[in-house]
């Protein structure tokens, strides 16, 4: 499984896709944001998943900013939000 990080617009959307993803059963943890990530807002989601493919996610609240996949000493941003 790989490890993913998400940045939020806001903390209100990083407790919510935090949530969504505890109830789907995927770990997943609140966390600052690494300074190698900016972000609107200085709470991440630290998360992971099998897929690798974010092509087709949908940010259905507009409160993600982006997603990266957590590499060895670095990061790589997978998804960016179009707003």
């Amino acid at each position: 499984m790989r490890e993913y990080i998400a940045t939020f617009y806001n903390h209100f959307g990083a407790v919510r896709f935090e949530r969504e993803l505890r109830k789907m059963g995927a770990p997943a943890r609140m966390m600052p944001v690494p300074r190698d990530l900016s972000s609107s807002c200085g709470t991440a989601v630290k998360f992971q998943r099998e897929e690798s493919d974010f092509s087709d996610f949908r940010d259905e609240h507009g409160e993600i900013e982006q997603i990266a996949e957590v590499l060895e000493k670095s990061y790589r941003v997978l998804w960016k939000s179009q707003s």
